[in-house]
């Protein structure tokens, strides 16, 4: 073989290296992805990485009300689109928590919220593998907000969390002051997942 030849044999060696480097991050992309896609709708995905930074706080504003009923379906007579919000609460260390208390509160569908009874409001708690299902409405515009839902958390004898979760593609996330990105649901269709990691070891 010629010093030409082997020049030649080189180079090609070399460009099909590179395609397949280039190749394998998508693989492997798609190989991570299909089993959240055959896991349905309504199963969340657990994503935590071990070391996750705790879900961050926000304020908890003037409607929240103790004493809310145990539920985990708030809908009831309320008009509106259904929406279905699932996740997994965590530790930092990706540990799943069981029987934290998740208080939910939001506007309906007209952006009103409810000071005198109990609609749109609902607790409930994590199972043993730290999921929760919350089925309720998309809740209304709130005047000087984006659209949002409230919630606290607290695990047993441990400090609460206030914060609250967003939607993706809503003109007002670029104007609330309030909004924080990192509380933003994934939305598909009706249905919505969050996972919350609590400041836990």
């Amino acid at each position: 073989m010629t010093e030409e030849e082997r020049r030649i044999r080189r180079a090609t060696f070399l460009k099909a290296g590179l395609a397949t480097a280039v190749t394998l991050p998508a693989v492997a992309s798609e190989v991570v992805r299909a089993p959240r896609a055959a896991a349905g709708p309504l199963t969340p995905t657990p994503m935590c990485d071990d070391g996750d930074d705790p879900t961050p706080p926000q304020m908890e504003g003037p409607y929240f009300k103790p004493n809310s009923p145990e539920r985990s379906d708030l809908r009831g007579d309320m008009p509106g689109t259904a929406l279905t919000i699932t996740g997994v609460v965590y530790s930092r260390s990706c540990t799943p928590l069981d029987r934290v208390l998740l208080d939910f509160w939001q506007a309906d569908n007209a952006g009103n919220y409810d000071n005198i009874g109990y609609r749109g409001r609902g607790h409930q708690f994590t199972s043993a593998d730290g999921r929760f299902q919350l089925d309720t409405i998309v809740p209304g515009l709130y005047p000087g907000r984006t659209r949002h839902v409230h919630v606290k958390l607290q695990a047993p004898n441990q400090p609460i969390l206030t914060t609250q979760l967003y939607f993706p593609g809503e003109p007002g996330n670029d104007w609330d002051a309030i909004f924080d990105p990192a509380l933003l649901m994934d939305v598909q269709g009706s249905n919505a997942t969050f996972d919350f990691v609590l400041d836990l070891p």
